[in-house]
């Protein structure tokens, strides 16, 4: 994928994220998607394959006062970087997550946070 792709995926990734569609999200993932979360601290769960990955993300697509904001977006091949905060009703969160991109799709999240 050209830079301009990657960009432009990602971009739909994080509107189908505000946008609470699950399914869309997961539409642009790979079948052995896998997903690692933020918590629980230090490391964090990993999730392999779009079932599992469906499971971790349904509770973030519930709440629909959450949403994120994408900040710098850094791209570098078939990975890219992007710094982003997360809101919900009564508060914040900044993080980054590491993407690595396969056959148009997203293949791999890893996301961590600060704090």
């Amino acid at each position: 994928m050209d830079e301009s792709a990657v960009r432009a995926l990602l971009d739909e990734f994080g509107k189908a994220w505000n946008n609470h569609d699950l399914d869309a999200a997961l539409a642009l993932t790979t079948d052995d998607v896998v997903f690692e979360s933020t918590g629980p601290a230090p490391d964090g769960d990993r999730f392999e394959g779009r079932a599992a990955v469906r499971g971790a993300w349904q509770p973030i697509f519930t709440d629909a006062a959450a949403s994120f904001d994408g900040e710098e977006l850094v791209v570098a091949g078939d990975r890219a970087t992007q710094c982003w905060t997360y809101r919900w009703a009564d508060g914040h969160i900044r993080g980054i997550d590491f993407f690595t991109l396969r056959d148009g799709k997203v293949a791999e999240k890893l996301s961590y946070v600060k704090g």
